[in-house]
């Protein structure tokens, strides 16, 4: 009995010897000088990848703050920054990544796209030099060069690199559509349509090119040949604003107006701010007397532009029409400030002093009127005529009740960027939703009468007593830097606590805690450590086996978007599914777990059997719903999947009808 009793102290010795070499390996630090910077980088990259930018951001200051003269560090922060539209402080960081190291072609791509966001276009055409030296058959290259010279209206450049492009890539239609576009900008509509013949003969698919076209047939009047155009560039290229508003155009001459209405309804949807969509939809809405909403229109372009005579005009009246003449008033006031012989808008106003009682007033506004006018009939408002179109910057006020067409009509482009998009940049339809895992907070999926439960995890809460309760969850949300910053600060805790405790009972529920948090800053590998320390102490734990594999799973995505082997990595996480499954058969989300392992890895019969298996245990798992419509789509089982997604919409996932819209066909 003695020698059994020796035996498991030395065994409780040696586990505990072993719990401290791991956290003395892992456990966090307050001393910038004891990081791994290569592996620090490596967690704000993992960060990056699931978009949480805060963090990742945090992760790149410590590293900056520790080693200023690494290069990456500043180029990932200026990644991070670019994707929260602080393109500012993005193009500071790729200048500085630069000064250090003036070799790495991304650093002038992403510094040339931050200075076109910012309209700083003879900056970017200086990035895209620089990135043409070091790599001059990059195409992207040259194309977002080309843009840039059009935008700069150095079309004698832009030509020159157009030609030396045609020479170079024979066969991209691109080049010829903005060939095109460059000579329409320069007038010449004979040479541009035969450019753009020849980029539509290599490539008719090319959205760009028929949204040249169409610009083409409305600088002729050709109405319907401009809205076939431009409605086979939208279904090309369908969130482009620019298609929308031109199409309304083209569909307001042929008197479409329906269709001219929801043309800006959508570019709208698309761009709130757009001037001539609020603008033009008013005018439509005053066509077919729906004055009120017109109203609404001309208040949103007044909001931002309150000078604006036409729509203070238009909105005058109609504010005179609806029975608000006071209103009315002031806004014609403003309108004759600026323009003072604008007699229209007197006899309007006058008009409005007479249903007011304000004779005196009224009498004066008639006076100017007749004095400057005496032989001229007045008050007949202009009928509106279908082909009147007048230019955004032509201010004639005889024109307020016509369509605003932009003053130069551009054609929208997408600049050529591996940072379009999210930073996975792999192209998937539609995402799944993720897996389910720990977390210290409850989970809501927008149906408060779902709580996740996992009898395993409640096990633990009631065993260990110590620390902050362990809840199930699926996916988690971006943290914000007050978040970050308390979970930091909670691992630095778990740490101390751990290196405190006397046994390696006494530590396990501290160690998974801090896998826990560890996994909420995205530093998974730390994360899969701790969880690789508690299974070798406690080899039957079944959520440490289903949270290693969640987190190896994440881990390996991240690694495969870098071009790394995951398929031993791979199989590790789904050994740990496998004995998860085992250990806990009737739990649904070890099972919807596996489903999204299998979903990922493209091997859609596995996956829809895991996701059967899990809603046989939960009816009502609505990610499971979600996740296996998408799978039964992407395997060409169309009706099935709708039939999901419907359900999982039922459950609490709107947008599953986003996606039953795209893929029904309505």
């Amino acid at each position: 009995m003695s020698n059994v009793v020796t035996y498991k102290k030395m065994r409780s010795k040696r586990l505990h010897g072993l719990l401290l070499f791991y956290l003395i390996i892992f456990c966090p630090s307050q001393l910038l000088a004891q990081f791994n910077i290569e592996r620090l980088i490596m967690v704000g990259r993992n960060a990056l990848f699931y978009e949480d930018y805060v963090l990742s951001i945090q992760y790149f200051n410590q590293v900056i703050s520790a080693k200023p003269y690494l290069y990456e560090p500043w180029f990932y922060r200026g990644v991070a920054k670019f994707y929260l539209d602080d393109f500012v402080g993005a193009e500071t960081d790729c200048s500085e990544a630069i000064r250090i190291n003036p070799y790495v072609n991304s650093l002038y791509e992403l510094r040339g796209l931050c200075r076109i966001r910012q309209s700083k276009f003879v900056d970017a055409i200086g990035d895209y030099n620089m990135a043409i030296k070091h790599d001059p058959s990059n195409q992207g290259f040259w194309y977002n060069r080309v843009l840039c010279r059009i935008q700069n209206k150095d079309y004698d450049d832009a030509h020159h690199d157009l030609d030396s492009m045609i020479v170079r890539w024979k066969k991209y239609a691109p080049s010829y559509s903005l060939k095109a576009e460059v000579f329409l900008q320069q007038k010449d509509t004979v040479q541009g349509a035969k450019w753009l013949d020849k980029s539509l003969e290599i490539d008719p698919y090319n959205g760009e090119a028929w949204s040249v076209r169409g610009i083409i047939s409305m600088a002729g009047n050709q109405w319907k040949d401009a809205d076939q155009q431009f409605s086979k560039a939208i279904h090309l290229k369908p969130n482009m604003v620019g298609n929308y508003i031109n199409r309304a155009l083209s569909r307001y001459n042929i008197n479409n107006l329906r269709g001219a209405m929801a043309d800006y309804d959508k570019a709208l949807d698309l761009d709130p701010n757009n001037f001539i969509g609020h603008y033009n939809r008013a005018l439509l809405r005053v066509q077919v007397g729906d004055d009120n909403r017109a109203i609404l229109d001309f208040d949103y372009i007044l909001q931002y532009e309150p000078d604006d005579v036409m729509a203070l005009f238009n909105r005058a009246l109609l504010l005179d029409r609806t029975g608000n003449p006071r209103a009315a008033i002031r806004d014609y006031t403003k309108v004759i400030d600026q323009y003072p012989n604008f007699w229209t808008g007197l006899q309007y106003r006058a008009r409005c002093y007479r249903r007011l009682g304000m004779n005196a007033q009224a009498e004066l506004d008639e006076f100017r009127i007749f004095k400057a006018q005496m032989n001229k009939h007045l008050g007949i408002q202009p009928r509106l005529k279908k082909k009147q179109i007048r230019k955004k910057s032509d201010i004639d006020l005889e024109k307020y009740n016509q369509m605003v067409a932009e003053d130069e009509n551009t054609v929208e482009h997408e600049y050529s960027s591996a940072y379009r998009g999210k930073v996975q940049n792999h192209k998937v339809e539609a995402e799944y939703m993720p897996m389910y895992g720990l977390d210290f907070a409850q989970y809501v999926n927008g149906v408060s009468s779902y709580q996740a439960f996992v009898a395993e995890v409640d096990e633990f809460n009631r065993k260990s007593q110590v620390g902050r309760k362990l809840y199930v969850t699926c996916g988690q949300p971006v943290l914000t830097e007050a978040d970050s910053k308390t979970f930091f600060e909670q691992i630095d805790t778990l740490t101390a606590k751990i290196l405190g405790t006397t046994t390696t009972a006494e530590a396990l529920p501290w160690l998974l805690q801090r896998a826990v948090a560890y996994t909420k800053i995205q530093n998974l590998s730390d994360a899969v450590n701790d969880l690789n320390t508690y299974l070798q102490i406690d080899s039957t734990s079944v959520i440490a086996y289903w949270q290693r594999a969640v987190c190896q799973t994440m881990l390996n995505q991240f690694h495969a978007s870098q071009g790394m082997n995951v398929q031993l990595m791979a199989a590790k996480a789904l050994d740990d599914f496998n004995i998860s499954i085992r250990l806990s058969p009737n739990n649904a989300y070890f099972f919807y777990d596996r489903g999204n392992y299998y979903a990922l890895r493209k091997e859609y019969t596995k996956a829809v059997e895991d996701y059967n298996a899990a809603l046989k245990i939960d009816p009502k798992l609505s990610e499971a719903y979600y996740n296996r419509g998408l799978v039964r789509i992407y395997s060409n089982h169309q009706a099935e999947g709708i039939q999901d997604l419907s359900k999982a919409g039922e459950l609490g996932i709107y947008s599953a009808y986003s996606i039953i819209k795209k893929y029904s066909g309505k």
